[in-house]
């Protein structure tokens, strides 16, 4: 039984589905809850029994909705995290009461997870942040609202409040469509792309395992719609065929899906120079370069993928805020070396 004094109450929240109430229910549910939960978590909680169906159990989140059933979702009180705080050094560009934004560099889980119990970026912000983080994230993964991949470095936002939490979360929901939200990375890749200028857009899913994702047709059950938007900043040892050995690429999103640049870089013939698993057949290409520019590429350790401009509205303030972080030491290195062709 619980304890009143001891435990926060669930909190409960009952939906009517319109008329027009169509799809699966993650994906009703978490637009119905506008951004306060994203819609993993909000699978999360129908799997382990929190959501109900006109007063029966969910049977998974790909149960169909149909107009006029009676949804309610029991929102446990966030629970205390799992990890425990680490002293992981953090490159901070700003800090208030409400959130914090960083440098996650390259190498660094961004939460705790199979293989990576400890030495992640929620460790480090446990001991910085000590009590302060939201907890609406999930246990593991506090104040958490969006994530970069273990070795892309770059710009991230961490909320400290449920508010800047759920203000936040919307935010990225949303891709900035509506909004102030800005993502845009830098890419060293193989090749030159066809366009100078352009758009990928090709529906992401699971590829065999699970890990990998892949371009998937548009009618897959787990396809999601998936724009990456690129500009080509500079073309390195191009040659009299308009054919190039590396482009440098500022990619933005339109959607924010697991590993999407390195995915549709890859799909347009321009993996991203560095990347074991979608790029792996253009490891040798680093072998018909000159010394100076071999050495380079060789020496880079992961894939050459920066975040370096992350902008988005305070979701306490209202004030637009924008940060960029400058290209880390191994693609500096390796710039100059596709610069020496």
């Amino acid at each position: 039984m619980r304890d009143p004094f001891n435990e926060a109450e669930d909190e409960k929240k009952v939906l009517t589905a319109g008329e027009d109430a169509a799809g699966r229910l993650d994906a009703w549910l978490a637009g119905a809850l506008a951004g306060t939960l994203s819609r993993s978590r909000v699978k999360a909680l129908i799997d382990e029994g929190h959501v109900t169906i006109d007063g029966r159990p969910a049977t998974g989140a790909r149960e169909a909705i149909r107009p006029g059933m009676a949804i309610t979702l029991i929102l446990p009180p966030a629970v205390d995290p799992l990890p425990k705080g680490e002293a992981i050094p953090l490159e901070i560009l700003h800090e208030d009461a409400d959130l914090i934004v960083l440098v996650k560099p390259a190498g660094l889980v961004v939460h705790p997870g199979a293989g990576n119990p400890t030495g992640t970026l929620v460790n480090a912000l446990i001991e910085h942040c000590g009590d302060t983080l939201s907890g609406i994230g999930g246990v593991k993964r506090p104040g958490i609202v969006h994530r970069l991949d273990k070795d892309t470095s770059g710009v991230m936002v961490v909320a400290k409040t449920d508010l800047a939490h759920r203000g936040l979360a919307a935010q990225f929901a949303d891709h900035g469509r509506s909004g102030h939200l800005q993502r845009a990375y830098h890419a060293f890749v193989w090749g030159r792309p066809k366009r100078r200028n352009g758009s990928i857009d090709a529906p992401l899913g699971r590829s065999r395992d699970r890990v990998r994702r892949a371009v998937r047709p548009a009618e897959a059950a787990d396809a999601r719609e998936a724009r990456t938007h690129f500009s080509t900043r500079a073309i390195y040892g191009e040659n009299s065929d308009g054919t190039a050995a590396a482009s440098l690429l500022e990619c933005r999103l339109e959607t924010g899906r697991t590993h999407q640049i390195r995915v549709h870089m890859a799909h347009a013939g321009t993996p991203l120079i560095g990347d074991r698993e979608y790029g792996a057949g253009f490891r040798t290409k680093a072998n018909t370069l000159p010394d100076e520019t071999r050495t380079a590429v060789e020496a880079l350790d992961r894939q050459a993928l920066h975040a370096h401009l992350l902008g988005f509205e305070h979701p306490a303030t209202g004030r637009e805020m924008v940060f960029e972080a400058g290209e880390p030491d191994d693609l500096r290195t390796l710039r100059k070396g596709l610069e020496a062709l």
